[in-house]
């Protein structure tokens, strides 16, 4: 794929370098490595064909071609695209991937954001590679060590600021470069649709197009004090992005922002009625919450329950803990006293979020209440570091409650 520079890509001393690196149809690229029938047929990495969660999660390029789209039910993509063959997500390598890809990033730079599973930021601002040909020339080396070592494409956008480059990953896909420059931006991006930009979802598209704004050009010609006034401090975040006013730096591992809220949701294989349906879940989410609180350091002040029926009406209850805790028992027990007191047992429920909130790092956890029993305390602490450390090693599923075994919800399923 050829490369689109304007101009070289070369920078100014002072001028940073980022690139944003995203690989392209990650799962379903991964999945092809092992599945050689697929080649020169569509594709699509999904969720269980049986159940609601049945969603396109990746599709190949045929499959896109053919207009199947992620997130769209598997009956629709298969109407769509009739010969589309389905595969069954496996994360475990989708991370074990992640990693690789990760790992030759960071022979490039020290400076690699992860952004997600399959996307990363580089400050290759000062290296020595880019000394040698640019920003766009390190970017090609780097799609070319990629595919090489993983037999993987990835594209590249390389800019000044971190939001131009993330557009520019998307411009010239699969296996491309696209460079954006002080010099260039307004005759590349200006003329792109405003959803185009980082955090521009469904909900703000609308707002902006009430208001006349349908490009990237027509946000940055919005006055700062019409983008505050009608959409408060992201509008004015998003016009000033527009413009190229970011500088936002690629955060490497110990600089990080520091998390705000440890979640976990799920829709069920089936709506969730009877109170043993709705604890089941509950103890599935809190066990995952425990378990990254641990492994984040962190403890929670408060414990927030998400209820969405099958109509998808939501309502969203918070309960306060009188302690600090990271114990998956307690955020258990919580969430169950909150969705206790607020939904009546037999309304159907269909999904269900855990979220452990107002967190504390682990070594602040404050003191014990006058009613806490320490002991008991201390005991479930061990007994869930212990079962962490032996899912680290063999894996999630090597501890399973009794009351997730043989369900029909879909817990454990994956």
């Amino acid at each position: 794929m050829s490369t689109v520079q304007t101009p070289d890509g070369s920078a100014h001393p002072r001028e940073r370098v980022i690139l944003h690196v995203d690989m392209d149809s990650f799962f379903a690229s991964v999945e092809a490595l092992d599945h050689p029938e697929t080649l020169g047929r569509p594709m699509a990495v999904c969720g269980e064909p049986e159940n609601r969660r049945g969603i396109i999660l990746a599709k190949n390029q045929l499959a896109k071609k053919a207009g199947v789209k992620t997130a769209e039910p598997i009956w629709s993509a298969r109407r769509k695209c009739p010969g589309l063959i389905l595969l069954t997500p496996r994360r475990g390598l989708y991370t074990e991937y992640c990693e690789k890809a990760n790992n030759i990033y960071e022979r490039f730079t020290d400076r690699v954001e992860r952004a997600g599973i399959d996307e990363s930021y580089l400050d290759v601002t000062g290296t020595p590679k880019l000394r040698a040909g640019g920003g766009g020339a390190v970017a090609d080396e780097l799609r070319g060590a990629v595919r090489a070592e993983l037999r993987l494409t990835v594209s590249v956008g390389v800019s000044f600021c971190k939001v131009f480059a993330k557009i520019g990953s998307d411009m010239n896909k699969p296996d491309g470069t696209s460079v954006v420059t002080r010099e260039n931006f307004r005759e590349i991006l200006y003329p792109l649709p405003v959803r185009s930009m980082l955090y521009v979802g469904g909900a703000t598209e609308k707002m902006l197009a009430a208001m006349g704004v349908r490009t990237i050009g027509q946000l940055a010609a919005l006055g700062e004090d019409t983008a505050l006034s009608r959409l408060g401090k992201h509008g004015l975040l998003l016009c000033r992005y527009a413009r190229g006013l970011d500088d936002s730096p690629v955060l490497v591992a110990d600089e990080r922002e520091d998390i705000k809220s440890v979640g976990n949701s799920m829709t069920f294989r089936r709506d969730l009625v009877s109170l043993e349906d709705i604890r089941i879940g509950l103890r599935a989410l809190s066990e995952t919450v425990g378990y990254r609180l641990r492994k984040h350091g962190k403890k929670c002040c408060g414990v927030q329950v998400s209820i969405k029926n099958p109509k998808l009406e939501v309502i969203d209850r918070q309960g306060r803990l009188d302690t600090p805790t990271n114990l998956s028992k307690t955020i258990f027990e919580t969430a169950a006293s909150i969705v206790s007191r607020s939904w009546k047992i037999g309304m159907p429920i269909r999904l269900l979020t855990v979220t452990a909130i107002n967190l504390t790092d682990e070594d602040n956890g404050g003191q014990l209440s006058l009613f806490d029993d320490a002991p008991d305390t201390a005991r479930q602490e061990a007994l869930e570091r212990s079962l962490d450390k032996l899912r680290r090693r063999y894996g999630k599923a090597v501890v399973i409650p009794a009351s997730e075994l043989k369900n029909d919800l879909g817990i454990g399923a994956e």
